[in-house]
């Protein structure tokens, strides 16, 4: 019985030190880029993926895909300005997201990547594509949204958001990202709890600034007819259920970029990146391990 005993804290760290080998340890820092403070994690070795995240949240929405791309490719996820750790915009001064994104590249030294995009992000991308077409060996944009599209399908949408800025002054930030998940578009009843509590857990730390503080930003212009200058491989993902808006952009993305793959996820809302993981990871890898350039 006694060597029993002794044996127990021998195994346990045996167990402990086993388990270490799967446990990710990213680089994590702040880079002081372009007049603010992003927030940045940096994991793996390899050719590089950048993920963007979307509105209403920050890198943490990446978690499905961070861990296991790291695998394979270095992988960096970071908070956009005025979301998670990042620092918050300077109110009345303009500023370009993909000219943030191309500073932090700079500071972490990275010359060339593959960007992953979602929602929000996948405009980002998109404008850090046209204007700095030297970088990206490829673009990936899930639940994707295009600036300069104001089709009435684009106007229907952006109507719906107008209405976050009286919400969050009345209901406060929880109770605004409580009632932001419920919106028509987002379709949440076809989520899992377990996906929408997540997406609700992360909104409760957006600061809603860019809603309350509605300066227009500089954005690249006119991104949405300078399309097919996009000459690299690019993988467009939407889903059964993602944003009407959404979905329509994934089709003129997909008509316009000249070397576009389009993917369709069944049974799957805006986040089909949350709500299919296995589904979207193994699109995304099979495109990656595809690619000749």
């Amino acid at each position: 019985m006694k060597r029993i005993f002794y044996l127990l804290p021998i195994l346990f760290l045996i167990y402990s030190c086993d388990n270490t080998k799967n446990t990710l340890h990213p680089d994590t820092g702040i880079a002081e880029v372009n007049g603010t403070k992003l927030y940045y994690e940096l994991a793996g070795a390899g050719e590089c993926i950048v993920f963007i995240h979307g509105n209403f949240g920050d890198c943490r929405l990446w978690d499905n895909q961070f861990e296991l791309f790291a695998k394979k490719y270095k992988v960096l996820r970071y908070d956009v300005r005025g979301y998670g750790k990042s620092a918050m915009p300077v109110k009345g001064e303009k500023y370009s997201p993909h000219d943030d994104l191309k500073a932090l590249l700079d500071y972490l030294k990275i010359e060339k990547a593959h960007f992953v995009g979602f929602s929000m992000g996948s405009g980002i991308a998109i404008d850090f594509a046209v204007e700095y077409p030297e970088i990206p060996y490829s673009l990936t944009a899930a639940g994707p949204t295009v600036h300069g599209n104001w089709s009435p399908v684009a106007q229907d949408f952006i109507r719906e958001y107008r209405s976050v800025p009286s919400i969050v002054k009345e209901k406060g930030i929880k109770g605004a990202a409580e009632e932001f998940i419920e919106f028509k578009s987002l379709n949440s009843h076809k989520m899992s709890p377990e996906v929408k509590k997540r997406i609700i857990e992360i909104a409760y730390d957006y600061s809603f600034w860019h809603f309350l503080n509605p300066e227009k930003i500089k954005i690249a212009p006119d991104a949405v007819n300078l399309l097919d200058n996009i000459k690299f491989p690019t993988l467009i993902i939407t889903s059964e259920y993602d944003i009407e808006y959404c979905r329509e952009v994934a089709d003129l993305l997909h008509k316009k970029i000249p070397q576009s793959l389009k993917v369709d996820i069944d049974d799957a809302t805006h986040y089909m990146f949350m709500d299919k993981p296995k589904e979207f990871n193994s699109s995304l890898s099979k495109f990656l391990a595809d690619l000749n350039y």
